[in-house]
């Protein structure tokens, strides 16, 4: 079996091909190729986290992985997400490899709304803003400040210094102007496109604040409050999600604000396989605001795991060890 170390998965991750990689995984999943049944965890509510078993099957990249994903939002010295990717050979079921998840789970959530920016944002696009300070939304700059239109990243969050501190250490890494905004309203509306990556209970994307064409990526999880989109952004908004099954299931898969969303009459609009593919139309005009709300899909890691042990084997990487 190959066991794979977090170095070693960020030093064969590529983003451009996993952005690739991920557009064709949704394009499976909307299509009925792949088997994807519903995340199922295991809560610790004693410090309001779980552990969550994320099994996929995706014929079309020989992949068959189960990621096992902790998500503990008061970690403070290390981080919230942890995860583990097991891989197996879909002929005979044999264990192949064990990755590191953790650099995959916020990678790959990143390619996934870089995919939905490349569809749904207005051509025009220049102006990104980053709603977070933590792994996420770092992972969301990079991916984001890769768009040959953006010119501008915009971090955005509620302890400045944190902020501040992701600035830093985004500027000598992106092709971009970086900057830090005095708050997140403040970082929302001035941009062409917003990245929202929290673990707020209640909503800092507000409708209010968004210009007219903007484009939202919400991938922050949190089903103690209402969400961090509002329900005036929703009803607004064209509404896309990975998958219809996953977005509206109730906890843990699922998303709050769509959830309660729809109990008020306000429906998802289409899959992102579904534009990637063109078989349903997303942005119409340059005024429309459109949103992507994710949850996570087991498909994207089985996308990136194959992808990953694919070039692992071409450059020798990785450890063999006897189970």
């Amino acid at each position: 079996m190959l066991v794979l170390s977090r170095a070693e998965v960020e030093s064969l991750l590529d983003l451009d091909q996993l952005v690739d990689a991920v557009a064709a995984a949704m394009v499976d999943l909307s299509a009925g190729r792949a088997s994807v049944p519903p995340r199922v965890a295991a809560m610790v509510t004693a410090r309001d986290g779980f552990l969550a078993a994320m099994p996929a099957f995706l014929p079309s990249s020989g992949a068959l992985t189960t990621k096992l994903v902790s998500l503990f939002p008061r970690n403070r010295d290390c981080p919230t997400h942890q995860a583990v990717i097991c891989c197996f050979d879909p002929e005979t079921g044999t264990p192949l490899a064990v990755i590191d998840g953790t650099h995959v789970t916020a990678t790959r959530t990143a390619a996934g709304s870089a995919c939905a920016t490349k569809f749904l944002a207005r051509h025009d696009a220049a102006v990104v803003a980053v709603v977070g300070t933590g792994v996420q939304a770092a992972a969301h700059a990079r991916a984001l400040a890769r768009n040959p239109n953006v010119t501008v990243v915009r971090i955005g969050g509620r302890a400045q210094d944190n902020v501040n501190g992701l600035v830093e250490q985004l500027r000598p890494q992106l092709g971009v102007t970086v900057e830090a905004a005095s708050s997140i309203e403040d970082a929302i509306r001035s941009a062409d496109i917003v990245c929202a990556a929290t673990h707020a209970d209640q909503p800092v994307v507000r409708r209010e604040w968004l210009i007219a064409g903007t484009h939202v990526n919400s991938v922050g999880y949190n089903v103690a409050g209402a969400g961090e989109v509002d329900e005036a952004t929703l009803r607004d908004a064209l509404v896309i999600v990975e998958s219809r099954g996953a977005a509206l299931a109730p906890p843990p898969a699922g998303a709050v604000e769509l959830i309660r969303a729809g109990e008020r009459g306000i429906k998802v609009h289409a899959e992102l396989g579904e534009i990637v593919s063109e078989t349903v139309r997303g942005r119409t005009d340059d005024t429309q605001i459109t949103l992507y709300k994710s949850v996570g899909v087991a498909v994207q890691d089985a996308a990136a795991a194959a992808l990953i042990l694919r070039i692992a084997h071409d450059r020798g990487v990785g450890t063999e060890v006897a189970m």
